[in-house]
């Protein structure tokens, strides 16, 4: 059935947008052969964490060049960022920004 409703995949959540660069490259490879009427979703924050973070280039994703899905995180910003024994975490609970985990 064909509703002819366009859709703009998200990609807004952490490495969402690493991840949909793969599905706009495959839409256009093996699907549509066009980027008439294909739009995906940007937001610009967050990529400093990945190994290989999206490329933009005059408003367009760029295909990435290295192999895997572009979502490997940092080891450091993992670490950081760990619940709730990441430097990040301990900083905001010595700042009384959020309560302490049982």
């Amino acid at each position: 059935m064909v509703f002819k409703i366009p859709v703009c995949p998200h990609a807004g959540g952490v490495g969402l947008c690493e991840l949909v660069q793969h599905l706009s490259a495959w839409d256009y490879i093996s699907v549509s052969g066009s980027l008439d009427k294909r739009m995906i979703e940007y937001v610009e924050h967050l990529h400093e964490h990945f190994e290989d973070p999206v490329s933009i280039r005059k408003g367009h994703y760029e295909t990435p060049l290295r192999p895997g899905y572009s979502t490997k995180m940092k080891d450091r910003s993992v670490s950081d960022y760990q619940y709730p024994s990441g430097d990040v975490w301990k900083n905001m609970f010595a700042e009384g920004k959020f309560s302490k985990p049982l």
